[in-house]
């Protein structure tokens, strides 16, 4: 039954999350949540460390959880079932691109979904930012350490950006994040 439960609740991701990784982070913290895979601390802290290895963060997720959840064949099924249907629609895509890129229905639905998407993104971040800097039962707690870090990071970028006139590259942002949270967290 786990094996299902796996195969469906990823299936339902691979389909529905539309606009990459991060616009799919709700989607996918609904389904963990909703068969109760993970905790929701333990969902923050993979989504930082798919986030950080190499490959999408919903195939990171889907392995991890899959692996949790029913072993080796767990995150075989979790794996395949989030990939499929992009498998599919890529195909299909690349059956039918020029066409449907010049159809302009194609091009109204990607256009409407851009706003959607942009809002998924910000709407992540900015709850990751709440869940991590504020603690607590009643979610009340500052947490100093990683507010100071957050507003740290975000200086930097903007720093960054107005010095050199480009934008930090996120790899960077990553391994500098990596670091100052190993030193300040493992110390």
């Amino acid at each position: 039954m786990i094996y299902l439960d796996l195969f469906l609740g990823f299936l339902k991701v691979g389909c529905f999350a539309f606009g990459g990784a991060y616009g799919a982070i709700p989607l996918i913290r609904d389904v963990i949540m909703s068969y109760a895979w993970l905790s929701d601390e333990t969902l923050t802290y993979m989504i930082a460390v798919s986030e950080s290895t190499p490959g999408s963060i919903m195939v990171n997720l889907a392995t991890y959880v899959g692996s949790n959840q029913a072993g080796f064949w767990g995150a075989v099924v979790a794996t395949v079932a989030v990939v499929l249907p992009s498998f599919f629609i890529i195909l299909l895509v690349t059956a039918f691109l020029k066409s449907a890129l010049k159809n302009k229905y194609v091009q109204a639905v990607l256009s409407g979904l851009k706003p959607c998407v942009i809002g998924f993104v910000l709407a992540t971040g900015v709850y990751l930012i709440v869940q991590n800097c504020l603690s607590g039962s009643n979610g009340m707690n500052i947490d100093i350490i990683s507010l100071v870090i957050t507003l740290a990071l975000a200086i930097i970028m903007i720093v960054y950006k107005h010095i050199s006139k480009k934008k930090l590259p996120p790899i960077m942002l990553i391994i500098l994040s990596a670091i100052v949270g190993m030193t300040v967290y493992a110390v």
